[in-house]
């Protein structure tokens, strides 16, 4: 075992909060929780079942597994919840993690010689910087997510109090919509590793401010593709009507393509589905270049809202039938 390697243990144990000390029966027995239950949260969160006798649990995995523990002896939380909130952590942090590794990679390899490959000394590096500056991105990350929590719980008030959302049913009435870039697949052949990076970087970059500017949700980043929600439709209009012409203003953004629907939405573990989701993928994918196209309830409520709205000819769309695309434009003067 090399040096870099043992450095590594010990960054892994720093940021673990210490070593591995437990294994399944051991957990159980100190933590209260069922070891059936213990076991399906770590799956929730994205880790393989470890073996019986493997030692795979710190100090801290077993202070959560109590404190959940206590979460459970509220009646407003239960078994299903605890699930559910597992699995988003696990999807969340998981690409945060990604994503924060990547970036601390390839900062600290800008230090390095032209060609020059990736080594485990580099690694441990990186995770060393990840360990110095981690309480920084821990009070980053909770005020985060407190900030997000109070926009989520203002968005849900406004939303009840406007009757377009049935908080005990995790259902909506909103715009969904989404944007992709234009011949992706075609544009990023042309492109080495760093340059399809910086690119797709780029588009999420421009297309998040975008939306939350003009008061949208981001919902997630699908590389070449955005997916994006408002409870006023009028703001869906203006994110696609901005994301679709875009390109023409900056010469460094992609050309791009939108599809918008309205109807009820249904929420589940921060993503949304229904009908109005699906339309809105499948409208995206038949629209031109530079072009915005929505289904006939968001034309109907967006008429006389001084937009420019014209019909297609009915086409059939997978999973949903024929359907008449209308083409949403800004009046021309």
């Amino acid at each position: 075992m090399t040096a870099a390697r043992l450095d590594v243990q010990k960054i892994e144990e720093a940021l673990l909060g210490g070593p591995l000390r437990y294994t399944s029966a051991e957990i159980e027995e100190l933590s209260g929780i069922p070891l059936d239950l213990g076991v399906r949260i770590w799956r929730a969160l994205g880790f393989p079942t470890p073996e019986d006798d493997h030692v795979a649990f710190t100090d801290q995995d077993m202070t959560a597994l109590r404190e959940i523990g206590e979460l459970l002896e509220s009646d407003l939380v239960d078994e299903d919840m605890v699930l559910q909130l597992s699995r988003a952590v696990g999807q969340t942090m998981g690409r945060l993690a990604s994503w924060l590794g990547g970036a601390w990679l390839r900062r600290l390899g800008e230090d390095l010689p032209p060609d020059e490959p990736i080594t485990e000394d580099l690694v441990a590096l990186a995770l060393s910087a990840t360990e110095e500056l981690r309480p920084r991105f821990e009070s980053l990350l909770l005020h985060g997510w407190r900030r997000q929590l109070a926009a989520a719980g203002l968005r849900s008030v406004n939303a009840t109090a406007a009757s377009t959302a049935d908080p005990t049913s995790g259902v909506a009435l909103m715009a969904a919509g989404f944007a992709d870039v234009v011949s992706f697949t075609r544009l990023s052949r042309r492109m080495d590793g760093d340059e399809l990076a910086e690119f797709v970087e780029r588009f999420e970059t421009t297309a998040s401010e975008v939306i939350a500017d003009l008061g949208g949700q981001l919902v997630k980043t699908l590389g070449d593709e955005v997916f994006f929600v408002a409870d006023d439709p009028r703001i869906a209009a203006e994110i696609a009507l901005q994301l679709a012409g875009r390109c023409e203003s900056d010469p460094d953004f992609p050309q791009v393509r939108a599809g918008l629907a309205y109807g009820e939405l249904i929420l589940r573990l921060g993503d949304y589905f229904g009908t109005p989701v699906n339309l809105a993928a499948r409208l995206t994918s038949i629209a031109y270049p530079g072009t915005v196209l929505v289904d006939r309830e968001l034309a109907a409520v967006l008429d006389g809202e001084g937009y420019d709205i014209s019909g297609l000819r009915p086409r059939p769309l997978q999973g949903l039938g024929r359907v008449r695309p209308r083409v949403l434009r800004r009046p021309t003067r």
